[in-house]
């Protein structure tokens, strides 16, 4: 399995990010003219150049501005920006990714700005540079085509920097609320070493965050930063293959031992924790001291999600305190497939080992909306669903 590791040893910047994915194959002349197709060409340029930072020879890439001025007063929002990308005629999957980048990035800074993200108004990550990283890296991931990304602790760098609101402590605000729940370290430079929009380029699209991962690498990239540093300011990102599609997955297990809560509240409960980005929830029967009965609730989450998972159990529940343990998971590479039934068009979660399908599970909410439309018990919607795998793997062999 393919895969694009980011090693964040002194940060990531947008700029730093598309100079990485250059060296690792993505053709300059590709990325411009994928660029060109926002419309929006009269307003910069790209220049691309060979350095070095402590003797490392990297790609640094800049995006030059046609007027500082013009885009000192342009003061986007997520719709104009959402615009720009939607009346291009960049593919579905790369106008796909830039939106859900920038959507995240507008939900950061309304939490950190007090506002909604209809009303914030983007300032430097508005700007035009800031589009073309955010859009170019959409346009580098479709390119390359990672079967998944990790990185590693991110690097945050320390001291102030000045920006449209005024002078304000590194990391910025947004950065750190985009990076909530992934491992960072800060102070290795009184500088900025990350920024806001290369934070929301590993929150959207990092599958797995860790600093050992195990894969033979097959080519490095290093994107160099603009600042002279004490230590090399580059971005280094591998390409590397994995020998399975399994590979681990840093997550928690938050559990709590609840007897004083009324049943009837768990399925609510639960759905809250499955719409805030719970993996799993599943309880227990269990007895606690003093020979009562009660129920272990135990939720499943990503280091990302921990901190909104935590608060639903604070305010849904009657618990006052939670343990978290630390464990790895590991799970097949999965796709959503659509199959003609009888019954009509219905998925398929298909599950791969080595990249060869293994097994597939139908899913359960269109089948029994299938049910229900046509009448029909939900198990044969299920017949049906086995009876067309079984004619499409018969076609195939």
């Amino acid at each position: 399995m393919n895969i694009l590791y980011y090693d964040c040893f002194c940060g990531i910047s947008g700029d730093m990010n598309l100079a990485a994915m250059l060296e690792l194959g993505l053709p300059a002349d590709h990325l411009k003219s994928e660029l060109a197709k926002l419309n929006l060409t009269d307003r910069y340029t790209i220049n691309i150049t060979k350095a070095s930072k402590h003797g490392i020879m990297g790609t640094q890439l800049d995006v030059l501005l046609a007027s500082e001025t013009d885009e000192h007063h342009t003061h986007r929002n997520l719709a104009d920006i959402e615009k720009i990308i939607n009346d291009s005629t960049l593919n579905d999957n790369i106008k796909k990714l830039a939106r859900e980048m920038f959507t995240r990035l507008a939900t950061a800074e309304a939490k950190v700005h007090g506002t909604t993200v209809e009303q914030i108004h983007f300032h430097e990550v508005g700007a035009t540079d800031s589009i073309i990283d955010i859009v170019g890296a959409a346009i580098a991931l479709d390119y390359l085509k990672p079967a998944q990304v990790l990185a590693s602790t991110v690097q945050l760098g320390g001291g102030f920097v000045e920006c449209a609101h005024g002078t304000i402590p590194i990391p910025a605000p947004a950065t750190i609320e985009l990076l909530y729940g992934a491992p960072t370290k800060t102070g290795l430079v009184p500088f900025e070493t990350t920024t806001p929009t290369g934070a929301v380029i590993l929150a959207h699209n990092v599958d797995v965050w860790t600093d050992t991962p195990q894969m033979t690498i097959t080519k490095i990239g290093y994107g160099l930063g603009k600042r002279d540093l004490s230590v090399p300011n580059m971005l280094r990102v591998y390409l590397a293959e994995t020998k399975s599609d399994i590979v681990p997955e840093k997550q928690y297990i938050l559990e709590t031992n609840i007897d004083d809560m009324n049943p009837e509240l768990y399925s609510y409960v639960e759905e809250k924790l499955l719409s805030a980005g719970a993996l799993d929830v599943f309880k227990t029967p269990i007895m606690v001291k003093k020979g009562r009965l009660a129920v272990k609730l135990s939720i499943l989450v990503t280091p990302a999600k921990e901190a909104e998972i935590t608060k639903i159990i604070w305010t849904q529940t009657s618990s006052i305190g939670i343990r978290k343990l630390a464990v790895e998971k590991i799970a097949l590479k999965r796709s959503l497939e659509k199959i003609p039934t009888e019954y009509g068009e219905l998925t398929i979660k298909r599950a791969y080992l080595d990249d060869v399908p293994i097994k597939y599970k139908a899913e359960y909410e269109e089948c029994k909306l299938a049910a229900e439309r046509c009448g029909m018990p939900i198990s044969a919607i299920y017949d049906a669903v086995a009876r067309a795998m079984d004619n499409n793997n018969a076609d195939k062999s």
